[in-house]
């Protein structure tokens, strides 16, 4: 069976901080309240995406890679994580300020928990007045200061804290520490991993009088100490050209602003694109003949055997396109 664009079920997460964002953003009805996340491409256990167009409908992503191999992510991809997607993408409605983490780099991850570490990156699709989210330090820390600050409640002051608004993006390579305040709602592109480190939770307790646990210590070890001059990307935005947000050695992301057509040539690039639909529409077509509707709220995969597409926008559309 021949490989296509891939359309992928939901995978609605229900979370105490979550709202209504996603669902209207997605244009599910009736709309959900308290839906913090979805999944849109996972390979993470227990969160395994399956198909939801076409041919390979109800087929989990780790089956198709199985069966199709390199076709699929490309011959680089499949050699170094197998059956394992690389990446997971996501969107997040914070309708409450998410507790301050870090995440291990590959290096800690695989020596506690035999896992891949956690890079990532935000691209913020819409924002409340006030919005804001921490990423990187402001004020230099060292290991003792942090321990110190965590107990007497003074961790935040030490965060480089960033006002947000639509179309602003943020790398958060392992070691950052970082949170989602209240009001923000993005697209995450990250590493495979669902190994978190909870640095701070506002002293907020539950129903029963308890605090969440606290990595104070596995923190220590995986968080990056050092003061950047700036923690956010620059970019100018451009209609109808690739317009580069980030490349790491973990992914690459394009921002699409189409008002016509184009044609983008993967010949070259040994691995699968997701193209995440930020607004709009649009009709993509490969060089297989196989058509695809994409629009606002969809995220769909081309798999790396795709050599060509052809992007026609409905009016206006505004695409991630992301890549190993």
């Amino acid at each position: 069976m021949k490989l296509y664009p891939l359309k992928f079920k939901q995978i609605l997460k229900p979370i105490i901080w979550g709202g209504n964002e996603i669902c209207k953003f997605k244009g599910i009805e009736p709309v959900q309240e308290g839906i913090g996340e979805s999944w849109e491409i996972s390979s993470v256990e227990g969160n395994i995406s399956v198909v939801a167009n076409g041919d390979l409908a109800d087929k989990s992503l780790d089956e198709l890679i199985a069966t199709y191999k390199e076709q699929l992510v490309g011959k680089k991809n499949f050699e170094t994580f197998g059956t394992t997607f690389p990446l997971l993408i996501k969107f997040i409605d914070a309708r409450d300020n998410l507790s301050i983490q870090v995440h291990p780099d590959d290096k800690l991850a695989k020596e506690r928990h035999n896992s891949f570490g956690k890079t990532e990156m935000w691209y913020v699709i819409n924002a409340a007045p006030g919005a804001f989210l921490y990423s990187g330090f402001e004020k230099q820390m060292t290991p003792d200061s942090y321990v110190k600050s965590i107990e007497d409640n003074t961790f935040v002051d030490s965060l480089a804290k960033h006002d947000v608004k639509p179309g602003d993006v943020f790398f958060l390579p392992a070691g950052r520490v970082h949170a989602i305040g209240a009001g923000t709602f993005i697209a995450e592109i990250q590493q495979t991993s669902n190994i978190t480190y909870r640095i701070y939770d506002y002293n907020r307790k539950d129903a029963n009088g308890k605090g969440r646990e606290l990595h104070t210590e596995l923190a220590k070890d995986a968080i990056d100490f050092k003061l950047y001059d700036n923690y956010k990307n620059s970019y100018v935005r451009k209609e109808n050209q690739p317009v580069l947000l980030e490349s790491c050695r973990y992914f690459t992301t394009n921002l699409l602003e189409l008002t016509k057509g184009i044609s983008r040539d993967y010949s070259q690039t040994d691995s699968f694109v997701a193209y995440i639909c930020m607004g709009g529409a649009c009709e993509i077509r490969d060089d297989k003949g196989n058509d695809l509707s994409v629009k606002q709220g969809e995220t769909i995969l081309l798999p790396a055997d795709t050599k060509n597409v052809n992007i026609s926008p409905q009016g206006n559309v505004l695409l991630l396109e992301t890549y190993v």
